[in-house]
Formats: C-alpha cells, structure tokens, sequence
C-alpha cells in the first residue's frame, strides 16, 4: 500500500486524523490554515508529522514577517515534527536548511499554482532543492492537461534516489496524486474530508486508499 499523507487544515480535522491512523503514514499539519491551535494538533498525533507554514506565494496563507514564519517552523522542529517543509523560494533558505537538519529532516518544496513547466526547468528546481540540503525534494505543479501529469511522473522517475514528492494540481493532475508514488515518490498528499483540501484536486484518504485498495486485488 503506498504511503499517504493526510493533510490537516483545521483543529476540527482532528477527530478524523486519529480516526483514519490505519489508513495513512503520516500526517501533514497545515500551520498556516489550522491557525493558533495548530500545537494542539500536533501533540495529539500517533504517528510522524510534517510542519508545514505555507507562503502565500505558493498557495498558502502565511502573514506577518517571514522571520516569524521561519520561527514558527524552528518551533515545530523543536516539538519533535518527524518532517519540516520550507520553500526554495525562502530567504537564507541554506543556513536555514542547516539548522533544521540538526533536529529533524527537511522537505525542500516549490509549488507553481499557475503552470506546469518545462521538463529542464523542473529538473534544474530539484537539483536546487538538493544543493540546498533537502531530505526531501518536493516539486508540485498545476496541470492544464494530462500531458502535465505524464511529466510530473516523469520527474518522480527519475530523482527517486532524491527522496523525491512530485505531483501535479487541479483536477487535470489527479492522475498523478494517485500514481506517484508508483514512480517512485515517497508519499503522497489527501484530505480527510471533502471541502477540506489543502490544495487543489486532492482526493480524500479514503478515497485514495480504496483505489489503492482495488488496484492490490488486481
């Protein structure tokens, strides 16, 4: 069964969280979407969690200064988050990346919520991710046709070594949500209700384990 992901957006997911335990392998705490609660969350989880504070720039709703952004993130590190994850896009992002890796590991993520983009231009961002210090290379796209989702897979393919999460968004990109981790991602990302998505196109953690479920019997 491949590893999913399920992502917390609010402190009212949390029921659902625990409930869904036997179907996930590790949770993604959504920082910026959960709010002030989101160390309630946090504590209350039995198995790994990513922090995760996302810019407003790539989809996410982090305010204030980015050195609180980046502090809060310390802040989850410190509180035992198996995974944090922080944009390339970051300022200082290598010293930052240094310091996190003394607690925890680091997804070095980029998201594109407009396109998916060339094949060379995806692959110079991961090789940026790595010479950042990444655990994880972390590369989300919008797809705008199922072209999009054929070379997210692609990427995916190629830096499995790299520790590598690749997908596209939208509904064009569900394809690859499903699929990634077939192509050798290390997880991928659904919501634990319908209406509570972190981003667009995410399927629901049950929705992806009964296709993973069928795709076994077969």
């Amino acid at each position: 069964m491949p590893d999913i992901c399920a992502c917390i957006t609010s402190i009212d997911d949390l029921p659902a969280a625990l409930a869904a335990k036997d179907k996930v392998a590790l949770y993604e705490v959504r920082i910026d979407l959960i709010g002030e609660t989101w160390t309630t969350v946090a504590v209350s989880l039995p198995l790994p969690w990513i922090a995760c504070n996302r810019l407003q720039s790539e989809g996410g709703t982090a305010s204030g200064p980015e050195s609180s952004r980046v502090d809060t993130l310390r802040r989850a590190a410190a509180m035992g988050a198996d995974m944090v994850d922080i944009e390339l896009a970051t300022p200082g992002l290598d010293a930052i990346v240094r310091e996190l890796n003394h607690h925890t590991k680091v997804i070095v993520s980029h998201h594109d919520t407009a396109v998916t983009p060339p094949y060379a231009e995806l692959v110079d961002i991961v090789a940026r991710e790595r010479a950042a210090g990444a655990s994880v290379c972390k590369v989300v796209t919008t797809a705008r046709s199922s072209e999009d989702s054929t070379t997210m897979l692609q990427l995916s393919r190629r830096f499995t070594d790299a520790g590598i999460v690749a997908f596209a968004m939208g509904p064009m990109g569900m394809t690859s949500r499903v699929l990634a981790p077939f192509a050798g991602a290390r997880f991928t990302y659904a919501s634990l209700a319908t209406g509570h998505e972190s981003a667009p196109g995410q399927l629901t953690v049950d929705q992806l384990h009964a296709i993973y479920e069928t795709m076994e019997m077969k």
